[in-house]
């Protein structure tokens, strides 16, 4: 009898059991991380083994490799600081190194701006001048020219064309045919009185001031005049290059001034104005600093004494 009711007591304990877990059931903790990343793998699942170190090594090789494959960041701004350097830099020193141009590029290309070639210069007969305009205005400036040029972009002498009109006799030229200056009552032989204005703009420059004259054109009364009250310094009338429209005096605060006279004696002869020889000290004349004559009309007249 013991047996059974041994058994009996151990069904009903189990029976007990059952039903108490069903009716007390308690709900499952939630899967961890590595649960879940294994789930994710497609190497988990049922009966699914855990990678091992040398997998896990050979995982993250392969990751390192295809990272050191792809293009870096950085490659497309190095490139554009090559392309910008070799602009810079290595273009112009290359050009630097090239040879010169050859001599027939060089005048075609002076050709095409409308300038001479040397070959032309050369076989020129044109005297080529220094413009006035590129003469220092400065006191002591030194020739730079033994001519005068004429192709000036100003008018020196507003009113005169600078012709040379030999319409009468020495002392009787009308006024008409002679040019004004900038001194009341003083005129000149046109192409003399324009190449003195020249000489006075640089003068001007150099001086703040317009040269001072006291004497240019004189009719032939006036020559006679002079030669009666100065006949040791007058020429004989009718023979003067002052009748001729072609000589001045300069005024005595002018001649008695080392630094003009200085600056007259370098610049006057670029204009063609000049103190005769028989007009200087030990000259075959009186000795008259004062007197000047533009030298190309004297030497044209055949008055140049």
């Amino acid at each position: 009898m013991e047996p059974e009711q041994s058994r009996s007591r151990l069904d009903s304990a189990t029976s007990a059991g059952s039903s108490g877990t069903a009716h007390g059931a308690v709900t499952p903790a939630p899967p961890s991380r590595r649960a879940m990343r294994q789930a994710a793998s497609p190497q988990t699942g049922p009966g699914a083994v855990s990678p091992s170190r040398a997998e896990r090594r050979e995982r993250s090789r392969t990751r390192r490799t295809t990272s050191v494959g792809a293009a870096p960041r950085w490659l497309p701004r190095a490139g554009v600081l090559a392309a910008l350097a070799t602009a810079t830099i290595a273009v112009p020193l290359a050009g630097a190194g090239q040879p010169a141009q050859s001599g027939s590029t060089t005048q075609a290309a002076v050709a095409a701006l409308g300038y001479p070639t040397a070959m032309e210069v050369l076989a020129s007969d044109v005297q080529q001048t220094t413009p006035t305009s590129l003469l220092a205005g400065v006191p002591g400036a030194e020739r730079v020219s033994d001519t005068t040029s004429r192709s000036l972009t100003r008018d020196p002498l507003p009113g005169c064309d600078g012709q040379a009109r030999e319409s009468g006799q020495n002392g009787q030229i009308p006024s008409s045919d002679l040019c004004a200056l900038w001194e009341p009552d003083q005129m000149l032989r046109g192409d003399a009185a324009v190449a003195l204005s020249e000489l006075n703009l640089n003068f001007r420059a150099a001086f703040g001031r317009d040269i001072c004259l006291t004497d240019s054109y004189r009719s032939l009364a006036e020559q006679r005049r002079l030669a009666y009250t100065k006949p040791g310094l007058a020429a004989s009338p009718g023979t003067s290059n002052h009748g001729w429209g072609l000589a001045i005096d300069l005024c005595t605060s002018e001649n008695s001034k080392s630094d003009v006279m200085s600056w007259l004696s370098d610049n006057g002869p670029i204009f063609g104005w000049d103190n005769p020889q028989w007009a200087r000290r030990g000259g075959s004349g009186a000795f008259e600093p004062w007197h000047w004559e533009y030298v190309p009309g004297t030497t044209e007249m055949g008055t140049n004494y």
